[in-house]
């Protein structure tokens, strides 16, 4: 669908592509009320929106939608573009568009965010958008908060719970042969090579003890039960019980 030549009734194959000299030829007529320059300012830059869904390609809405919030995205650059700041127009509605496209996959996203942190998340982002505009450069997280008055943490975890989901799958780098997918990138902290040879090690160790032996570890760390619960069950005394447990722990010791 990412590939398709007609989007929302537009032969994307047929768009005009301005030069820098244009368009500050339109931008100037369009800041003295020309809505003709206008129209022809967007159409024209209708490919940097289509440059940008590339993006998205992996997932699964209507290219078709998302082309339309792209453009609503490439007109709020438009109207709050300022020539002052010697900056090119594409370099300021890239981020502008994006965060477009984005606001509405995650107002769209199965997985539902609180209204408050939503809005506090939003006012982040605008805060964050404005301070770009204005520096050129990134805010941080320190800043944002500052402007807005609340805590870096709360400004944190707004920002955080609205990130698109990532599928493992999805590729992060490719050299032209193998792709590097985000799961090859994700570090397992429990199955490590030292964590199974610690499992093997006690498996091996507990087959060295009596049933009875095993059956009260296997109460008692794997099942979290106390000594009193384990010597109600097993219907012998606390005192038996933590007898019998510390013998066997010594036992696997001598095999561990």
């Amino acid at each position: 669908m990412i590939n398709k030549v007609e989007i929302c009734g537009v032969n994307t194959s047929k768009l005009p592509v301005l030069t820098e000299k244009e368009k500050k030829e339109l931008f100037a007529r369009i800041q003295q009320g020309d809505q003709q320059a206008r129209h022809e300012f967007i159409y024209g830059n209708l490919r940097l929106v289509l440059s940008i869904l590339q993006r998205f390609n992996n997932r699964s809405e209507n290219i078709d939608d998302l082309f339309q919030i792209g453009c609503i995205g490439l007109i709020k650059a438009l109207d709050n573009f300022d020539t002052s700041h010697d900056v090119k127009f594409s370099t300021y509605a890239v981020p502008m568009i994006i965060g477009e496209i984005r606001r509405y996959l995650r107002d769209n996203n199965s997985i539902r965010v609180s209204r408050s942190i939503r809005d506090t998340a939003y006012k982040a982002l605008a805060v964050k958008e404005r301070m770009t505009s204005a520096t050129g450069r990134e805010p941080s997280v320190e800043a944002i908060a500052k402007e807005l008055g609340l805590p870096r943490e709360e400004v944190s975890l707004a920002l955080d719970a609205i990130l698109d989901p990532v599928s493992l799958q999805e590729p992060v780098y490719h050299d032209g042969a193998d792709a590097v997918f985000v799961m090859d990138q994700v570090k397992d902290e429990k199955n490590i090579d030292d964590s199974w040879l610690e499992k093997i090690s006690l498996k091996e160790a507990m087959k060295k003890l009596g049933d009875r032996e095993r059956h009260i570890l296997n109460l008692r760390f794997f099942e979290g039960k106390t000594q009193m619960e384990v010597a109600k069950e097993i219907g012998i005394s606390q005192a038996q019980v933590s007898r019998l447990e510390k013998n066997a722990l010594n036992h696997m010791k001598k095999h561990l």
